[in-house]
């Protein structure tokens, strides 16, 4: 195992007090570093709130800022954070407003979140994503998996909370960016956790895993390499399927590499998915690429696409200040 640490049990605290310091216009760590929340909080707003195991950087710190998330609660790799550290940062951002919590579809995130969510004294609801088209029923999950989709729910709901939108009408939000939104994705290549010091799956040098999760669960079968225009129309033919987007519709799409993969393949494959999605008669309107829900060093990528109507375009468009996503400020 070659990566850039001191030690496997300290990788977690060091990573997030270099964040911190990084990004110290725009983000603060909680105590005991249970959470990242936003440096200035908006009096009267809903505070969202996410949050899920490290390793998926720049997901969730990354969106914590002006536009998107209040706070974002860090487990260890791969782990999900504890209803605690949920608990501590609805306290710390909550303004009177209410809480939404934006939860990925995988069982210790879903448990731990409604833990939180069942002994918090406040005002609070959820919002599940559940984007992965690629398999019902994973290692991870009951239904399928939260991925990709997660940061375009986090920036169009953030955008609305920004504004001043409700409690109520931010969850009815969520869950319809949620429904109009669908992912699938392939790795070339597995990702080694530090704790683990191994690779978490084994996959031949000329194979590549369909459907593959962001915790290198496996997909939906093992393949020999193909080219960027058969993946693009496997996992954009998967994604047009589940949503059954009529000609004209406009789309967000956002290409998302797994921490391996560089941009000049990413572009590539934003070539090749517009191809596919061009064929069908679904208009992209707007582009989002770059690693941004990662799996540590995974080579690969996701497609994701959002079917948007003008008034969530707009939302999308809003002014957004973090430290993986910046616009309009």
């Amino acid at each position: 195992m070659k990566k850039l640490i001191n030690h496997v049990d300290s990788v977690l605290e060091e990573s997030l007090d270099g964040f911190a310091a990084a990004h110290a216009d725009i983000v603060s760590l909680g105590p005991q570093r249970e959470f990242v929340r936003r440096l200035h909080t908006k009096p009267g707003k809903v505070a969202l709130i996410s949050g899920g195991g490290s390793g998926h950087e720049p997901l969730h710190a990354g969106f914590v800022g002006h536009g998107m998330l209040d706070a974002a609660c860090p487990g260890q790799v791969f782990t999900s954070p504890t209803p605690n550290q949920m608990l501590a940062a609805a306290e710390s951002v909550d303004t009177g407003a209410g809480v939404l919590f934006i939860v990925k579809n995988y069982s210790g995130d879903m448990m731990n979140f409604q833990m939180a969510a069942e002994m918090l004294d406040r005002d609070n609801a959820t919002v599940i994503v559940n984007d992965d088209v690629a398999v019902e029923n994973s290692t991870y999950t009951t239904g399928r998996r939260g991925v990709a989709g997660t940061l375009i729910v986090e920036k169009i709901v953030g955008a609305a909370a920004e504004r001043g939108d409700g409690l109520a009408a931010l969850k009815v939000l969520g869950d319809a960016v949620n429904k109009a939104t669908a992912s699938m994705g392939v790795a070339l290549s597995s990702c080694t956790v530090p704790a683990a010091g191994k690779p978490t799956f084994q996959i031949g040098a000329d194979e590549m895993e369909m459907g593959v999760g962001i915790h290198g669960e496996p997909g939906r079968r093992r393949v020999k390499i193909a080219t960027a225009d058969e993946i693009a129309a496997e996992l954009a033919g998967a994604v047009l399927k589940d949503l059954s987007l009529r000609p004209g519709q406009e789309a967000i799409l956002l290409v998302n590499g797994f921490g391996g993969t560089p941009a000049l393949e990413l572009y590539l494959m934003v070539h090749a998915a517009l191809r596919v999605l061009g064929g069908a008669g679904v208009k992209v309107v707007r582009h989002l690429t770059g690693s941004y829900v990662t799996s540590l060093e995974m080579a690969g990528c996701s497609i994701t696409v959002t079917a948007a109507d003008a008034a969530q375009l707009a939302l999308w468009d809003a002014p957004v200040n973090t430290a993986a996503l910046r616009w309009g400020i």
